[in-house]
């Protein structure tokens, strides 16, 4: 019943949205940014009527978030906001082949083994002491999430935890259980907030920047910076909360200690299969740090995933099954979003109306940045960041904030859902292990969610301002 009540006020809230964007689009313009030209007067109000249909759905995820965004690419020129061409020219981005070429790299890691033996070999390093294994669990998963998706991250470590505890013979709410459980959702979360590969939404997020303000662009390696700071401690904070807040029921592993070194010694060499496959995914990480600058990031990644067939380390029918085809789908509808916002001012419009320019700057991003991190415990972060973002942007128009300082604070904590299993992959792929519930989840999550809040905003005060001078970017 719970289910279905739910149901029911998801149809309610999009039916109300549905409603108010229809009177948007038959009511008389009455929404006219200044200096709007080159579109019909109409657009910007009927390109408002669309962004508040989608961002319910999106926010509901009623229909698929895929869905939502055919359903986005399809309004924009069916409404007169968007040609027809430029609409569907935006589903072929840069972002949807740079993810597709992350996806495919991530397929052929788990698909040849390599992703288990890295997992193993780091967890063996961790194998003698109950802390040592948690710690090695959190700082594997934050590590491994900084090269490849978090949900992958997550799938390809979860059986090995799984293991683990049966070789211990930990029974359901066991603590020593959650310890390692949560250790594999806060690491892959964490990590994944470090560079552009641990999830959907940094992508989006570069390509929703690039429709606002062609002349900014992030850099890998200056994401990286940007974020390292936020990733290093947050995992420590992860592993301290792990530590001191859950008491162990457990002081010996010597079980799993010898079923990973069994695991280890089973998979034999490396096969020239993983080894070709590894020394590609050095060459591209390289390449994306080195030649980010000169070369679109899709273009490296999309070079590196022809590379895997061309070198055979994988074949198509292997990784397809990977590979998230609804996020691609998505990121174009989310895309062409961003596009008609930005040349009808239509955000501008309304933000004009609610925000004074005099408001603190550093205000108007603390406020951001809050929103996302507790948005994205109910929905999709990339759904966040396409719902945030052009907001943000409209928002830093009138206040004087750079677009690159916008993309960071919304992004970045948009990754940062510790709270429940519906917030990001990593969470729900934990949680399904069945030894922790919900209210544990927040219990013990809640601190970490408010310590991300606070430690970004040392870190924009102490770290993006005058050391990178992320204003100037």
């Amino acid at each position: 019943m719970n289910g279905q009540r739910r149901t029911y006020i998801k149809f309610a809230i999009v039916g109300a949205a549905i409603l108010a964007a229809t009177g948007l689009t038959v009511a008389p313009t009455f929404v006219k940014p200044e200096g709007l030209t080159g579109v019909d007067p109409a657009a910007p109000q009927r390109c408002l009527g669309i962004f508040l249909v989608c961002m319910t759905l999106w926010f509901t995820n009623l229909i698929p978030l895929a869905a939502t965004g055919l359903l986005a690419i399809a309004l924009l020129p069916l409404l007169g906001v968007l040609p027809e061409s430029q609409a569907f020219e935006l589903f072929g981005n840069s972002a949807v082949f740079f993810m597709l070429g992350v996806f495919l790299l991530a397929a052929a890691m788990i698909s040849t083994g390599l992703s288990k033996r890295v997992t193993l070999i780091a967890l063996q390093r961790f194998d003698r002491s109950p802390t040592r294994l948690v710690v090695g669990v959190a700082l594997s998963s934050s590590f491994l999430a900084l090269w490849m998706p978090e949900h992958a991250v997550a799938a390809m470590m979860y059986p090995i935890v799984v293991e683990v505890t049966k070789t211990l013979n930990l029974k359901k709410g066991s603590n020593y259980a959650k310890k390692l459980f949560l250790a594999l959702a806060w690491g892959s979360i964490i990590g994944g907030v470090g560079t552009f590969l641990g999830g959907a939404r940094a992508p989006l997020a570069l390509s929703l920047l690039r429709e606002a303000s062609p002349e900014t662009r992030i850099s890998f390696l200056a994401w990286m910076a940007a974020a390292m700071p936020i990733v290093v401690v947050m995992t420590a904070l992860a592993v301290w909360t792990l530590c001191s807040r859950i008491p162990s029921d457990i002081d010996d592993i010597k079980p799993a200690t010898r079923m990973l070194d069994e695991r280890v010694k089973r998979l034999g060499p490396m096969s020239a299969r993983e080894r070709r496959l590894a020394g590609l995914g050095v060459l591209t990480v390289a390449a994306w740090i080195l030649l980010g600058n000169f070369l679109d990031l899709a273009v490296i990644a999309m070079v590196s995933a022809v590379l895997l067939f061309a070198l055979r380390v994988v074949d198509w029918n292997a990784v397809q099954g990977y590979v998230n085809w609804g996020v691609l789908v998505m990121y174009g509808g989310a895309v062409a979003l961003g596009r008609a916002i930005t040349e009808t001012q239509a955000m501008d419009w309304v933000v004009g109306h609610v925000i004074h320019p005099a408001m603190p700057g550093l205000m108007v991003l603390m406020i951001m940045a809050a929103v996302a991190i507790f948005l994205t415990e109910g929905i999709s972060n990339s759904a966040a960041v396409a719902i945030l973002l052009p907001i943000g942007y409209s928002l830093g128009d009138v206040t004087g904030i750079n677009p690159a300082m916008i993309t960071l604070a919304v992004t970045i904590p948009a990754g940062l859902a510790f709270l429940l299993p519906v917030g990001s992959p990593p969470s729900a792929i934990s949680f399904a292990a069945g030894h922790y519930s919900v209210r544990e989840m927040v219990r013990l999550g809640w601190p970490l969610n408010f310590a991300g809040l606070v430690l970004l905003l040392i870190v924009m005060v102490l770290w993006w301002g005058p050391v990178l001078n992320v204003n100037n970017w």
